[in-house]
């Protein structure tokens, strides 16, 4: 049950004071739904109101706030849009958990279809992974060192193979990441790659790209083996620039394939649509 909201805590009835008092104070400025979204936003984001607890109700929250119901509603169905609230039929509404996968979807959705965005997408690994290399370099445990090395092998048995590498590919960038020790650089790894993956099916069936990108993972190896951040980093660059390279020929051989493609005759085609 939803319990009353106290007069120094907006939670779901458990009586906690959480969250600075700013946040629960009544709101005189304008755009009110924007406003009482925002307060709502921070005190989900700060664990006031937790993903398992309804929210209070919209009359408890328009007393608190001290606007009318209305303006909670509306404020409500901006969060509801954006994907951080939910309602559940017969149970009230609820704070989202909060997962970077339902944001990484809609957008390798849109990279696979948008080449120019494709393209800003390695520019912003050519800006991020040199520097996570350069801190692997440095923090990077010897167990760290065994899970790079296992994967460039397995990558290099596959290459021998015939077989498709994809995921070690994959593997070693996450494995990189957390070399770092660092949690938040690990998550942002994590979601590059989930963008990746389009890319990356496109530029390894190219000749030569399997081995290519073999040859990167071990200099970025070797240059971490020495301890050496700024060789590390170097390496990474250089990869990330040949992974560049080969997906501006991958998407000019396209354009070169598609003017090339026969198109059928216009007068066959009325022909045909007439006799029908």
């Amino acid at each position: 049950m939803v319990g009353p909201v106290r007069s120094r805590s907006l939670t779901a009835g458990n009586g906690r004071v959480k969250g600075p008092e700013r946040l629960i104070q009544p709101i005189r400025k304008a755009r009110l739904a924007e406003e009482i979204a925002d307060r709502i936003r921070e005190l989900i984001l700060d664990g006031t109101l937790p993903a398992d607890m309804p929210l209070p109700g919209e009359r408890q929250l328009a007393a608190r706030f001290g606007v009318s119901r209305g303006s909670v509603r509306d404020a409500l169905r901006v969060l509801e849009t954006i994907g951080l609230i939910e309602t559940r039929h017969g149970q009230g509404t609820f704070p989202h958990e909060l997962d970077v996968d339902r944001l990484v979807a809609p957008l390798a959705s849109v990279l696979t279809y948008r080449r120019d965005l494709r393209e800003e997408l390695v520019d912003v690994r050519r800006m991020f992974e040199p520097a996570v290399a350069r801190v692997a370099a440095a923090r990077h445990t010897e167990a760290d060192l065994a899970d790079l090395e296992q994967i460039v092998d397995l990558q290099r048995r596959k290459l021998k193979s015939g077989g498709s590498a994809i995921a070690e590919d994959t593997a070693f960038h996450a494995a990189l990441a957390r070399a770092t020790q660092n949690r938040v650089v690990m998550r942002i790894m994590a979601t590059l790659n989930d963008l990746l993956i389009e890319s990356r099916k496109l530029t390894l069936k190219q000749k030569g790209r399997p081995a290519r990108s073999l040859a990167g993972h071990e200099a970025v190896v070797a240059a971490l083996r020495r301890r050496d951040p700024d060789g590390t980093a170097h390496a990474m660059h250089n990869h990330i620039d040949q992974i560049a390279e080969l997906m501006q020929h991958a998407g000019a051989a396209r354009v070169k394939a598609a003017r090339l493609k026969p198109r059928a005759p216009l007068r066959a085609a009325r022909n045909e649509g007439g006799a029908q």
